[in-house]
Formats: structure tokens, sequence, C-alpha cells
């Protein structure tokens, strides 16, 4: 990424945080919504709840594991439920209560206030729905998705884990009020199957990566980051695991996309698609960009990855080679002397994130750790800093589930 470049997009971010333009031009000219006509962005939040709750699974069949009744105060933003959900198990909540906050007249229900203008500096745990919202998480903190629990929900953990509660508002923001959330654990549907843990797939082996470039490099041929994943599934496939994962496409075009980050500021998709630059591996520019972050810091941090189709295939499958870091800062390009994005120089966690958050969606049916020969574990970006790895490359197959998933539902009823 250009230092030019680099340096508008932190002016622009610098003068919008500071902007003291009217909400009400700022309305006119920036408020943008998803699935609703401009009139819906100025209801209250009963019209919010319905933009952004989401579709109910099937009723669970079976008899119900557990219940407990847990209560969300307005100094609170996480709260541990206490219960342990296993991988497809169905989570049925559903949740009372109101909440105020003194700078809005009007209080919020579970499904959170109405967006406004301020909300473009507010990084929002889950940023699709209002502040105060209800929202829940299972797993890590570091790798679960929020998910958005509304007056109701009924969603299915496909990677289980600890299940905690909460309210969609900063860790500074306090509100009034609270919620009483009811929750209930319903087993796994009869057809559920779980993602496999696998010591190896048919076709990964030595003499696949012989195949495969270590690392992508720039245009000028300099060697950049490792290649850290392999995805074995057709295009539809791969841009829906991504999609339901909370992965956002990042455009090409650096002007057109950093103008689109604006206008789609107050959508779920906030800044995300600010461009990365290309990279090349077999003779081209990626194929696709992946973006994973939060409004407003999306300038100097995002977990971010690249994606090549391969010029082969893999037993009549299609496979997708990646390149995933987290960009953490800024720092010097040692090409030019221009300022470029600093990445997290352990890229195995950038590895492990995009483990973690596709193996979420129900749409991963094995996993395998590959070590190469010779295996990759230390060397410098194209941009001269500097990265180490175990080695291993993440091999994730896909499922025929995510072939005619829409994504719209299954971002929002898959945990």
């Amino acid at each position: 990424m250009s230092g030019n470049w680099m340096r508008t997009a932190i002016v622009w971010v610098a003068c919008l945080c500071l902007s003291t333009v009217s909400a009400k031009i700022a309305n006119a000219q920036l408020l943008r919504n998803d699935s609703a006509p401009p009139a819906a962005a100025a209801t209250g939040s009963k019209t919010q709840q319905a933009q952004t709750a989401a579709p109910t699974a099937a009723v669970p069949t079976g008899k119900r594991r557990l219940a407990q009744d847990v209560t969300i105060s307005g100094d609170q933003t996480w709260v541990d439920t206490s219960i342990t959900v296993q991988p497809g198990e169905h989570i049925v909540a559903t949740v009372t209560g109101k909440m105020h906050y003194s700078d809005n007249e009007t209080d919020a229900d579970a499904g959170g206030l109405a967006r406004n203008f301020k909300d473009l500096i507010r990084v929002l745990p889950y940023n699709a729905a209002g502040r105060g919202a209800v929202i829940g998480r299972v797993g890590d903190a570091a790798f679960a998705q929020p998910f958005l629990i509304g007056a109701k929900c009924n969603v299915i953990s496909y990677s289980g884990g600890a299940l905690s509660v909460g309210l969609n508002q900063m860790t500074v923001d306090t509100g009034t009020g609270s919620y009483a959330v009811h929750v209930e654990i319903y087993p796994p549907d009869s057809n559920f199957v779980a993602v496999k843990q696998v010591q190896s797939m048919p076709g990964i082996d030595p003499a696949l990566f012989t195949k495969i470039p270590r690392r992508i490099g720039d245009k000028d041929g300099n060697p950049g980051d490792m290649v850290n994943f392999l995805i074995i599934g057709n295009e539809d496939q791969m841009k829906n695991v991504f999609q339901t994962a909370g992965w956002v496409h990042v455009d090409a075009d650096v002007k057109a996309t950093f103008l689109h980050g604006f206008l789609e500021s107050m959508s779920k998709e906030s800044y995300l698609t600010m461009p990365m630059s290309q990279l090349y591996l077999f003779g081209r520019p990626q194929d696709y960009g992946w973006a994973h972050a939060e409004p407003i810091q999306v300038v100097a941090s995002r977990n971010h990855l690249r994606v090549w189709k391969a010029p082969f295939e893999i037993n009549g499958q299609m496979v997708w080679v990646g390149a995933a870091t987290h960009d953490i800062g800024f720092e010097r390009d040692q090409r030019n002397n221009g300022l470029t994005h600093k990445i997290d120089p352990d890229i195995d966690l950038e590895k492990n994130y995009v483990e973690k958050t596709l193996t979420s969606t129900g749409l991963v049916s094995e996993v395998e750790h590959y070590t190469p020969d010779n295996p990759l574990k230390t060397a410098k970006t194209a941009t001269g800093g500097e990265f180490h790895s175990n080695g291993e490359v993440l091999i994730l197959k896909l499922n025929d589930q995510a072939k005619t998933q829409t994504t719209t539902a299954s971002t929002t009823n898959k945990r």
C-alpha cells in the first residue's frame, strides 16, 4: 500500500471524526441502511430490531437440556452465563427489559436503539445492531463472533464453548436499567455433523506443495507474506464461508473503495472495504481479499487475507490458496521509505483466527494442519517487516451445505 494513499486515508478519517457538521446534514449524506428505505433509518428500536434480528433456526426437536436466567445491567458489557454449549446445540433465548442512555431520549429495548451519526465513532461489538441491543457470544472472546439475541432468538452453535450474553455498547459506555435474559439449551438436530479434525486428507501431500510457492510477492517479485492456508471448495462455497463468518470482501479499486467506505459508514461493513495492496501468486494479483475489523480502527488494525484460485484441482475439487496476516499498526516501507501496515510477526495467530471464524459457520467439514517439507518458519515481508511461524499450513475442506446456503440467513443463525 502506498505511503501517499495511507496518509490520505488517515487525514480523511481524522477529518471525519472531528467533523462538526450537523446531525441533520450527516443523516442526509452519510446514513445508509442495508435492508430498509431511508425513512426507516429514523424510526425507533422496533424497526431496528426487525432489520437485524436473526432468522430463527428450525424448532428444536430434542428435550431441553437446561434453562437459566441471567440479568444484564447497564454497566456490564459481557456476562458469563456459566453455560458451556456443545457443538450443534440450539441456544433459545427470550429477553425483557429496557436500557436508558443519558444522551438519548428514547429507551432501548433488546433490539437496540436506532443508529445515528454518533455511532460512526462508536466501536460496537456487533456493528449490525444499535447501541443497547442484547447480544451473545460462544467460545473464546479472542475469536468468537457476537450474534444478535434481540427480544428472542434460536441459534445453532457450530463451534461450542462458553456462552456469554451482553450489551451492544462500548466498554466506556454505561446505561441505566437492566435486561432479564432467559436461556434454554436444546440438543443438536439429528442431521448435525460436527467439523472433523483429521490427520490427513487425500491429495494433501508433498507433491501438492511442489505446485504452491511458499510465499506471495509484490509486483517487482519481492517475496512477502507466507502462504498459510488452503480452502478446498468451489467459488460459491468459498465466498459463502467467509461471508457467513463475518468477513467482508475488499474492493480492488483504491479510490472507489475509500469513498464506498464512507458511504457505507452506518452499515455492517463500515470501513472494512478500505483497500489492501495487490500482491501476487501464480503470476497474478489476488482473486479475492477479505477483511475482519471494526469501524475507525480498520485504518491501523484489521484481520485480512488474500486468496488465489489455484491452477490445479485436488481430486476434482477447486482449491483456493491464501495468505492471512493481522495488521497491528504502521511502519516504514523499507522499499521506498513510505508508510505501510505493520503485521503481527506471529502470523500463526492470524491462521488460528481464520480457522476459528470459518469453522464456527457449520460450512467446514474437515480441518488438517499440514507441515510441508522444509517448512517456512521465519522471513521478512515485501515491505521489510519480520514474521515467524510453526511452518504449518491450514487446510479447510468445505461441505456441501456451503454450495447452496444463503448468506443472509447463515450469517445470523449459525454460531
